[in-house]
Formats: C-alpha cells, sequence, structure tokens
C-alpha cells in the first residue's frame, strides 16, 4: 500500500468531536448498539489504540469501549488532540513496516493503516450525521477505503 495521510480525516473528526453537544450525547447514531457518547468514546479509544499500532507499542495496546458514560469533563479536547497524535504517528513510514497490534489483534501493520484510516473515516460520517454536522470527507481517504472493503471476499464466495 502507498502511504495515505490519515491527517485530513482525523482533523475533519477532531472538528466533529469538539462540535458535539452535551445535549446530544445520548442521541441515536448509525451504528444501532452506540449513542453518540458511546460512538465518540469508541473513537477516543480507537485513537488510542492505533497511534500504539502505529508505534509497535503493545503497552498501550487495547481495544476501544464503546461506553457514553466513561466521557470526563475536557473530552472533547482529549480526543481531538488523540486523534491528531494518530494522523501524525502514521506518517512516519517505519509505522508500515512488520506486523504490529491493534487492540488485541496480532495484523500486518500496512492493514493496521488501513483499517485506522476506515474506522476514522466511516465514524466521521457517523458522528456527522447523528450530530448534524457537515462532514468534508476527504476523497483520497474515501478511495482508499473503497478499494480496501473491494479487497474482502464476500462471505458466500468463501472457501470452507
Amino acid at each position: 500500500m502507498a502511504h495515505v495521510d490519515l491527517r485530513p480525516t482525523t482533523a475533519a473528526l477532531a472538528d466533529l468531536v469538539r462540535g458535539v453537544r452535551d445535549d446530544q450525547l445520548g442521541d441515536p447514531t448509525p451504528c444501532p448498539a452506540y449513542s453518540v457518547g458511546d460512538l465518540v468514546d469508541h473513537i477516543g479509544g480507537l485513537a488510542v489504540a492505533f497511534t500504539s499500532a502505529a508505534r509497535k507499542d503493545s503497552r498501550e495496546g487495547h481495544a476501544p469501549s464503546a461506553d457514553g458514560a466513561r466521557l470526563e469533563d475536557g473530552f472533547r479536547d482529549r480526543i481531538a488532540a488523540a486523534l491528531t497524535e494518530l494522523g501524525e504517528a502514521w506518517q512516519d513510514r517505519a509505522a508500515y513496516g512488520g506486523t504490529t497490534m491493534a487492540g488485541p489483534v496480532e495484523l500486518p501493520a500496512v492493514q493496521a493503516a488501513l483499517v485506522a484510516l476506515d474506522e476514522v473515516t466511516v465514524h466521521a460520517w457517523d458522528l456527522a450525521v447523528a450530530t448534524g454536522q457537515p462532514y468534508p470527507a476527504d476523497p483520497v481517504a474515501v478511495d482508499a477505503c473503497r478499494a480496501f472493503v473491494a479487497s474482502f471476499e464476500p462471505p458466500a464466495r468463501r472457501r470452507r
């Protein structure tokens, strides 16, 4: 995979997180099991997990939660900063080499970068829809996500 810049998407998602109002935290999202608060907590956790994956730092690796009750005062700034750090971590070409841990899963670092890009791209849309905010999706990121998803074989065609 060629290097894909996560920063336009992580910056857009950080803006969306900052734009979430307190009265929206219990609202539904396109993710059926997540409220806005749950989704925001998940975004914060995945930012940390995939930053750790880029750095090959398994000490911080964890599976992101999705529990809006965990959001503390100042969560918007904390998560926005974590998203900025995520985008920067994948700027290092060394992040793409070898294998890494994404939460509890070991996978090639190249795939971890694509999973991270897909997560922030899709969840930015989810959050924008749920909160009525505009989301100027990065066309390069969208194209990379489409190619990534298209690479999966549909379940009915998988060989046993």
